[in-house]
């Protein structure tokens, strides 16, 4: 299957993530990480499953976009997202992705978190990701095998996270205005104008904001425009198209922001990707 477009060779598989768990891809016996690689055409779906094996779900062109529950987040190929066992998600291609896929033996990662966290991928896991792709699985019985599992699990475990997600509300008329500034964040819609389309009011919208999301909605329009940012930043964009990208008019006001929450500016954090 490697090499290939997922497209018609995937329709068995997909039919059996339609019924929301498959096992077909996890270790089996005497195995620790088994592996896949796909290419996926644009605006390609993979429908809402779960896997009995933790999963690493890493892009080497394209961007990805992957739901678990309300959360929702934007993978580049410098990051890869870390999914634990038995956690329904779907994934989304905008555009042609090339997928390398690792599915480790529960417990192997221990480390690694219980839910779903973004990791940056550097150099070196990137390289012991395709080499474990390569092979194909990894098994118990071979010393090199061991020994790539045991250095995956340990950069796995060192990659640094990055604050990539957003949670979207369940209701209709609060998904309805966080859509409507996602889809045109660079002209930065007001909340007013986007609840009027929305039929409701402003005061309603924040009321579901908080109680749905855990955030008012300029907290949470703060973390889109992150998510946002992250993305074009490691699509090679600079500072100032990021800020006119996420709707600031100053890209002083982006920087600041920026800083704020990874410590450092948007152009220090991209050059050490």
């Amino acid at each position: 299957m490697r090499g290939r477009v997922v497209k018609p060779v995937m329709r068995h598989n997909i039919s059996l993530m339609r019924h929301g768990f498959t096992g077909c891809y996890d270790p089996k016996p005497g195995t620790s990480i088994s592996t896949l690689a796909y290419e996926y055409p644009p605006a390609f779906q993979v429908p809402e499953h779960a896997h009995g094996a933790d999963q690493v779900i890493y892009a080497t062109h394209g961007v990805m976009e992957v739901s678990a529950g309300q959360s929702f987040w934007l993978i580049p190929p410098q990051f890869a997202i870390w999914i634990p066992a038995r956690t329904m998600h779907r994934i989304r291609m905008p555009a042609a992705v090339s997928m390398r896929t690792l599915y480790l033996r529960r417990g192997l990662a221990r480390r690694l978190p219980p839910t779903c966290t973004v990791l940056h991928v550097t150099p070196l896991l990137r390289e012991l990701i395709l080499e474990a792709v390569r092979l194909g699985q990894l098994r118990t019985r071979s010393h090199l095998h061991c020994a790539l599992r045991d250095l995956i699990v340990v950069h796995l475990g060192n990659a640094s996270s990055v604050p990539t997600w957003l949670t979207l509300p369940g209701d209709s008329r609060a998904l309805a205005v966080a859509e409507g500034w996602i889809a045109n964040q660079a002209h930065n819609p007001s909340l007013a104008s986007l609840c009027a389309r929305a039929g409701a009011s402003v005061r309603t919208i924040e009321r579901v904001f908080r109680q749905e999301v855990g955030a008012d909605f300029t907290t949470w329009r703060r973390q889109a425009r992150l998510m946002k940012a992250v993305e074009l930043l490691a699509g090679g964009s600079s500072v100032k198209q990021v800020a006119f990208a996420i709707g600031y008019q100053q890209p002083s006001a982006f920087v600041e922001m920026f800083r704020r929450t990874f410590g450092t500016t948007p152009k220090a954090w991209a050059a050490a990707l």
